[in-house]
Formats: C-alpha cells, sequence, structure tokens
C-alpha cells in the first residue's frame, strides 16, 4: 500500500499575514508532510483578505479544491493554517466521503506523536492531541446511542428520567478525563526536572541550551561537542525528548541540554504540553541559538525562535548564536544578517558536521558563563 496522497492548500492573507512568503511556508509544510510519510500530489493557492469564517477559502474556492482533489486521486486535502472546528466541518462536507481535511496543527502533531520515544514525550504529544481534538469530536453514530433513558428511564425513578447521555458526551467526558490524568502525571514530571535543576544549581554547574529552527542542526552539534550520540537527520523534529551532556567550554565545565526545534504557526496546545521540557529553556544559563545559514528564510527563522523565546520568558536570556552549515554555502556567498537591531555580538560561523568553528564556540561560551 503506498503512501497517501496529499493537496497541499495555502492562503496569503493581504491584512495581518505571517511575514513568511508564501511559496516558502507552503515548502515547510510539504517537508513536514513527507516526514509525516504523505505524498505529496498538487500544491493550490488562495490571497485572502481574511478567513472566510464557515470554510476557511470561501465556498466557491472549496468546490473547486474538491474537484482537484478528486482529480489528483488525493485522499487528503492539507491546509498550512489552523481550521476552525466548523471550517473543518463544513469541509469535510463540501469535499465528502473519503477525503480526509487536515491543517497544519493536526500535522505537527501526527509527526510529534510519531517521533516521541520517550514517556515523557509521549505523554507531552498525547495530551496536545486531546486537547486539540475535543472541540473537533463529531457525532459518528447516527442513532444517537443512549447511556439512560428509553423505557428503562421511566421505571427507574425520579432524577434519572430524561435523554439520557449521547456517545458524543460520553465521548468528550472520557476525552476529558483523559486530559486531567495526563496533565498530573506532566505535573510529576515538572517536579523531578525541577528536582533535577536544583541539584545542578547547588553544584554551580553552569547549563547551556541549544534552541533554534527545526532541523537547523542542533542535534548534529551536540553530538560534535559532546559525543552523545543524539538521533540527528536531515528532517523535521528527528529529535524531541531532551539530552544533557557534560562539555568543557576553555576552563568552564558546563551541561549542554538538546531540545526540541521550532518551527512556524506551532500549535498553542503543543507549546503548553511541552512546557515541562522547555522548562530546560527557561532554566538555561545560556542559550545557544543555532540558525542554518545556507536556509533561504534564515532571517525569518531566527525571528520566530526569538518570538516563541519570548513567549517562554527566556527572551532575556545570555545567547550565542551560530551560523550552523556555512559548509553547505557557495564559496564567496555572505552570511545571511539575521540579528536584531542592537545585538552587540556578531554571529559564530561553524560547520557541526565538519567541526569547523568550534574553538570560537567555546570562548563566546565560556565568556558568556562566567557572566
Amino acid at each position: 500500500m503506498g503512501a497517501e496522497r496529499v493537496l497541499l492548500v495555502g492562503c496569503e492573507l493581504t491584512r495581518g499575514g505571517s511575514g513568511w512568503a508564501l511559496e516558502a511556508s507552503l515548502a515547510e509544510l510539504g517537508q513536514l508532510a513527507r516526514t509525516a510519510g504523505l505524498a505529496v500530489v498538487g500544491q493550490e493557492r488562495q490571497r485572502l483578505a481574511r478567513p472566510n469564517p464557515a470554510t476557511y477559502v470561501g465556498s466557491g474556492k472549496a468546490a473547486h479544491l474538491a474537484e482537484i482533489a478528486s482529480s489528483l486521486r488525493a485522499g487528503v486535502v492539507l491546509f498550512d493554517d489552523e481550521l476552525a472546528p466548523n471550517q473543518q466541518r463544513n469541509l469535510e462536507e463540501i469535499f465528502g466521503e473519503g477525503i480526509k481535511v487536515i491543517d497544519r496543527s493536526a500535522l505537527i502533531l501526527d509527526v510529534f506523536a510519531a517521533h516521541a520515544r520517550s514517556r515523557e514525550g509521549k505523554i507531552q504529544v498525547e495530551l496536545a492531541q486531546l486537547e486539540y481534538r475535543l472541540p473537533r469530536l463529531t457525532r459518528m453514530w447516527t442513532h444517537l446511542a443512549r447511556q439512560a433513558g428509553g423505557r428503562s428511564a421511566g421505571r427507574a425513578g425520579v432524577g434519572v428520567r430524561g435523554p439520557g447521555e449521547t456517545q458524543l458526551e460520553v465521548d468528550r467526558r472520557r476525552v476529558r478525563n483523559r486530559i486531567g490524568r495526563l496533565r498530573r502525571d506532566l505535573r510529576a514530571v515538572a517536579a523531578a526536572r525541577s528536582g533535577h535543576r536544583e541539584r545542578r544549581r547547588r553544584n554551580r554547574i553552569p547549563v547551556a541550551a541549544l534552541v533554534g529552527y527545526a532541523n537547523a542542526g542542533k542535534s548534529t552539534l551536540m553530538n560534535a561537542l559532546t559525543g552523545a550520540n543524539v538521533r540527528a537527520e536531515d528532517r523535521l523534529f528527528a529529535t524531541l525528548d531532551p539530552t544533557t551532556r557534560r562539555i568543557r567550554a576553555d576552563d568552564v565545565q558546563m551541561l549542554l541540554t538538546d531540545t526540541v526545534g521550532f518551527v512556524q504557526k506551532l500549535p498553542a496546545n503543543l507549546m503548553a504540553a511541552f512546557r515541562a521540557t522547555l522548562e530546560e529553556v527557561v532554566e538555561a544559563d545560556v542559550l545557544i541559538h543555532v540558525v542554518d545559514a545556507c536556509h533561504p528564510m534564515a532571517r525569518q527563522q531566527a525571528a520566530e525562535v526569538v518570538r516563541v523565546l519570548g513567549g517562554l520568558g527566556a527572551a532575556d536570556r545570555p545567547t550565542v548564536t551560530v551560523l550552523n552549515k556555512v559548509d553547505r554555502l557557495p564559496d564567496g556567498s555572505p552570511l545571511p544578517d539575521v540579528m536584531e537591531a542592537g545585538e552587540p555580538a556578531r554571529p559564530i560561523p561553524l560547520s557541526a558536521l565538519r567541526r569547523q568553528g568550534f574553538d570560537e564556540l567555546r570562548a563566546a561560551l565560556a565568556q558568556a558563563a562566567r557572566r
């Protein structure tokens, strides 16, 4: 059985857009789709002043998309932006049975679920998925199976007569109960991580955290600096679970933590679920911001990372910015300008794969740790 065929749909908003070029955003969406095992068979674009509240793209465009998906034999239509529950339901009715409608948020959650390895990672992903799906549960049982009520309710006595629970209500209650259990499990995870960080503080060991856009090369840099053998692949979200190893930066002993990469339009519930993991970033003494120097959207990727760090409350951390993969740049081409105005330190060019630029990075880390 071959991979599911998917049609990508991207919308360029003329008011309040993300600042990303539509082509670049769709290229990233296609990479996410391939990471999830989907086969991209086409792309469609739409310019909008604002999303249509019923179908996101408008009913006429939605009907046109249904025809295109059918002609391409696409079983999935994937939107580059998050759809409201009612928009998704309306689109599914227009496309008909046999064509699934999903959005970027659902795809990212699916990729995270496929790559989670540790118990902690699996808990976080399941929690984010359930919180995303809860408002999107639909009545799959047309008979509205009753848990109480009917003829038996008439003999059951005062207080229990009535229409009873529909299957949809039962499903929602079960999902809410499961969410509650997962949140309790995550609180235990957060307490354990807090204990580890407290021991590090007592031992006065500075901690540096690798942060950056997905596929910028953080795990490759982690392996090169520490020999950690972290899973490093040329695809998005190859690493989800944080890994910490000891390194030496000049005369300073440090701990280096590899963390999950970011992409644009990360689902809010995913960020909330991964807060226990991302606290490693918030609590770090120094951040190493890894930027893919050869990516055409390097500046936008760097800005997205800075935005996410600000949302986590980590924007004020001492940061060493490195431009990774400089070995892939054509000879004589300039380095990308990824620094915000007013930032004093210049980025450090390096190649994690060829282990170039490490002396300058270690010196910068030692200086930041001493501060």
